[in-house]
């Protein structure tokens, strides 16, 4: 029986948007607030840093959002076709593969306050050649945007647990900064979405594309990072960071656990982000693409909003068990829609549920990185545990993109095994929790 290609456009009903903000809403009014007890002299100061913070990371998750807002779209207006695409992107893929990890112990070392500098410079350099010239470098910018991006996965967190700890906020008040920074940067990509579709006219005419609002915010960002958070930051020695980073990292194999169970969830949003829209359009059906995107970012925000719940007084389990089935969802979900062919209903349903796991995965795995790594060695673990997922993007741009030698079914499924990878990988922890911490490190 042949597949009824659909001849009308389809588009989300209205009622989806107000389930997502009414279950948003409720869910950050209803959810237990058990670190409200105690330690009431240190919650003006926790708020304002809290607030500071927040503002900082919502400018430049707007930066982010403003940069990828039109993506093939834009490509396409400078000529670009599907091949030279897919090796621009993968261009992008070797950068964040062989100079992501590298940053990441430069900002341990220097710093993360330098690396969010870092992070806002790109970007302005980016909005700059995009503002100036008509037909900028897709290279370089591929290139400037995925470094951006890899700094930006460790840097504002690096530097937000950091100073945390060096004003002296109580622990269990971290967990709160997580999700909010989950629910916050999911908001700015929708806001994004919309700033961009509001300012842009012509890519032809520079400053009226989205990067010229990018370069703009980049450089309050400077600014707000100068003047709020100007104080000296202490240095590591790169001879101790070294040894120091092999022992509780590189030795320690529940990081390893966390860092596949990191690689793997960044490895699908990638292949996600890439995939979606062709798989959506396949059969030469007509979709409202850009109002699909309020409902998966929505479902990420719902996500995040049920991080405290699980993880508050009401719960009877660890939070991993509930990380772990997360995983398995989300994998479950991509599976479903590599395996077999659906319609455009189903397959917004399970883009919105995949969605939602990685909204509650993402402030979990925050959480394990407070227990398990040291605050001088974040930035370096979040950077190297991330290389096998940029290795696996640059593979799959070369031979899914390029070559044409693995279709995007199997691309999504390769990314749907290593969700339910991870999720052993996680039950592993949860076991290894339970019991005596064994002796791994060397001497």
């Amino acid at each position: 029986m042949g597949v009824v290609i659909e001849r009308e456009v389809w588009e989300p009903k209205p009622i989806s948007y107000v389930f997502l903000f009414a279950s948003c809403f409720a869910s950050i009014s209803l959810r237990p607030f058990r670190s409200r007890s105690g330690g009431g002299a240190s919650t003006a100061p926790f708020l304002r840093f809290q607030r500071k913070f927040l503002l900082l990371y919502s400018l430049a998750s707007v930066m982010e959002g403003l940069e990828s807002v039109f993506g093939e779209y834009e490509y396409a207006h400078y000529g670009i076709k599907g091949e030279q695409m897919a090796m621009c992107l993968a261009a992008g893929a070797a950068a964040a593969l062989f100079v992501g990890p590298f940053l990441g112990i430069l900002s341990d070392v220097k710093g993360p306050r330098k690396a969010c500098l870092l992070f806002c410079i790109l970007h302005l350099l980016l909005g700059v050649l995009k503002s100036i010239s008509r037909h900028p470098s897709v290279w370089v910018a591929s290139v400037c945007l995925s470094l951006a991006s890899s700094v930006f996965s460790f840097c504002f967190e690096t530097w937000m647990v950091t100073e945390h700890e060096k004003q002296g906020h109580r622990q269990d008040c971290l967990s709160d900064t997580f999700w909010l920074m989950t629910f916050f940067e999911s908001a700015s990509l929708v806001g994004s979405q919309g700033l961009a579709n509001l300012l842009f006219k012509d890519f032809d005419k520079g400053f009226f594309s989205p990067s010229a609002p990018a370069a703009l915010l980049a450089i309050i960002s400077i600014l707000y990072i100068r003047k709020e958070w100007n104080g000296c930051q202490q240095q590591s020695v790169i001879g101790s960071y070294r040894k120091s980073f092999s022992a509780h990292v590189l030795n320690d194999r529940r990081i390893w656990l966390l860092s596949w169970s990191q690689s793997s969830i960044h490895f699908s949003m990638a292949v996600f982000w890439i995939l979606w829209a062709p798989t959506i359009v396949a059969d030469g059906r007509e979709v409202h693409l850009s109002r699909l995107y309020p409902c998966f970012i929505g479902s990420r925000m719902l996500g995040s909003t049920a991080f405290p719940w699980f993880f508050g007084g009401i719960s009877w389990l660890h939070n991993e068990e509930y990380l772990t089935a997360a995983y398995v969802v989300a994998g479950l979900s991509l599976l479903i829609v590599s395996y077999d062919y659906q319609e455009i209903g189903v397959l917004v349903m399970l883009f919105c549920v995949y969605h939602a796991c990685v909204g509650f995965i993402l402030p979990s795995l925050a959480r394990l990185r407070t227990m398990y790594v040291p605050n001088e060695l974040r930035g370096g673990m979040i950077s190297f545990s991330l290389a096998p997922a940029s290795a696996a993007v640059l593979l799959a741009l070369i031979q899914g993109g390029y070559r044409q030698n693995l279709a995007n079914a199997m691309i999504m499924a390769l990314a749907a095994l290593g969700l339910l990878a991870a999720a052993g990988c996680i039950h592993l922890l949860t076991l290894w929790r339970k019991q005596p911490r064994p002796n791994w490190h060397k001497p």
